[in-house]
């Protein structure tokens, strides 16, 4: 038990444990502090307060409580729980990593007279030690760019710049735009989005297809062929490492109003060398393998960073919450978006392959989760830091994998509240690189390796 405050009237503190990697935290705010708190924001409200037949600072305190009452309480106890909550894990030194939860709190209300008392429970960093980060075991392999390699890049980039032809029903590989509305149990709407893209499954997917970030494994037979203007249902399966809570493993509906079905026409080697300024589609290929080179290197980086990952989350012993929370699930897929981006996949590929991580298993999930924590505490112990010209060289990295503006990218990743996962990568990689430079090192061939 500790002492702490938001106030000068000290808060009663008492933290205990809510299972593995939570906290609860019990806070009772004295009642001398609740009834400050509330004439403090019923004199503030009093000055600026107009009514009917009263001049502004003129209406009667007991006209405001009854008018404003209700807003005022809810906003000052709103204040109270946020100050004394901060208070509490800073002077109790609790390494939270999620938002706080707390049943009930929008059923309580200030009193005056009466102490106010909150129950949250937090996730924390777990207590673990971490194992010998030095002279591990890393296979380095060596990487060729082929022909081939450069041959399916420039077809990849044929697509990316195709153009689209409108088509009257949907074929294998075709896209269709329209509105999608995602509902569960009892009707509830957990998406509904205008303007939603489908691709109508290609013969290599086996008819598996993703809707609203949902893998569907019988995808192409519940949409069939439709036409604009017609409106198909797909039942789904919620996955269970969805970061909605309420959709995991719940029994979804929706249904998909098609507005417009196109084909990609792959561009032309012409129109791809005067895209690019370049004299011909040799010329363009020479692009690309020298791109692709420049890739080499940070693809030998990424196979020998998840080499130490799975070492480190094989050989560290930890206490995992007992169940995957809904931030923890979004902080893993969001740390695997980034990671594709980095490395230049395809935008439709990375939607696939969150759907397919969200449909993944409770122990992929949980091996995700620890490796966050482990190279979190790896981080603090080897003092890595990042700088803002770091984040900023590394979305003009992303930006040129993608082959958009980094001013683009960088207006995407801000609107998206994506610049804390850039920082967390960039930690991240300069944690992994550091452990690298300490392992033991071994050069194989490619197909070795694979």
């Amino acid at each position: 038990m500790s002492d702490s405050g938001t106030q000068e009237l000290a808060n009663k503190v008492t933290i205990s444990d809510a299972g593995p990697s939570r906290k609860k935290v019990a806070i009772e705010i004295p009642a001398e502090a609740v009834d400050e708190k509330l004439r403090e924001s019923f004199d503030t409200i009093s000055v600026e307060a107009e009514l009917p037949g009263f001049r502004k600072g003129r209406v009667p305190r007991s006209l405001v409580e009854k008018r404003f009452g209700s807003a005022v309480k809810t906003e000052a106890k709103n204040q109270l729980v946020a100050a004394a909550y901060t208070k509490a894990v800073e002077d109790n030194k609790l390494k939270v990593v999620g938002e706080p939860t707390a049943e009930g709190l929008d059923k309580l209300e200030l009193e005056m007279g009466k102490p106010l008392k909150i129950d949250l429970e937090v996730e924390v960093m777990p207590e673990f030690d971490l194992p010998k980060l030095d002279g591990i075991a890393v296979k380095r392999p060596t990487l060729e760019v082929t022909s081939e390699l450069v041959d399916e890049e420039f077809k990849k980039l044929q697509i990316n710049e195709g153009s689209l032809e409108s088509r009257e029903s949907a074929e294998p590989g075709d896209y269709l735009t329209g509105h999608a509305v995602m509902t569960g149990p009892e009707n509830k709407e957990f998406y509904n989005l205008k303007g939603a893209v489908v691709q109508a499954p290609p013969e290599d997917k086996n008819g598996k297809g993703m809707i609203l970030g949902i893998m569907v494994d019988d995808f192409a037979k519940q949409l069939g062929s439709p036409k604009p203007g017609d409106e198909v249902t797909i039942k789904a399966k919620g996955p269970e490492q969805h970061e909605v809570e309420g959709i995991r493993n719940a029994d979804l509906t929706i249904t998909f109003k098609v507005e417009r079905i196109d084909r990609i026409i792959p561009a032309t080697g012409e129109q791809l060398s005067q895209m690019f300024g370049l004299e011909d589609e040799a010329k363009v290929k020479e692009f690309l393998r020298t791109r692709l080179e420049q890739n080499v290197q940070s693809q030998q980086a990424s196979a020998m960073r998840a080499q130490v990952s799975k070492h480190l989350v094989d050989t560290t012993k930890m206490d995992l919450p007992e169940r995957i929370t809904a931030n923890q699930a979004a902080r893993t897929l969001e740390r695997r978006r980034l990671e594709l981006m980095y490395r230049g996949v395809d935008p439709q590929k990375i939607e696939e392959h969150m759907a397919e991580l969200r449909a993944s298993s409770n122990e992929v999930a949980a091996r995700d989760l620890k490796l966050f924590f482990v190279l979190n505490k790896a981080a603090e112990d080897m003092d890595i830091k990042v700088t803002d010209g770091e984040i900023n060289g590394r979305i003009v990295q992303m930006a040129y994998q993608r082959n958009v503006r980094p001013e683009k990218l960088r207006q995407e990743i801000i609107q998206n509240n994506q610049v804390g996962g850039i920082y967390q990568q960039i930690r991240d990689h300069k944690t992994l690189d550091a452990i690298v430079a300490k392992a033991t090192v071994e050069d194989i061939s490619a197909d070795e390796y694979n």
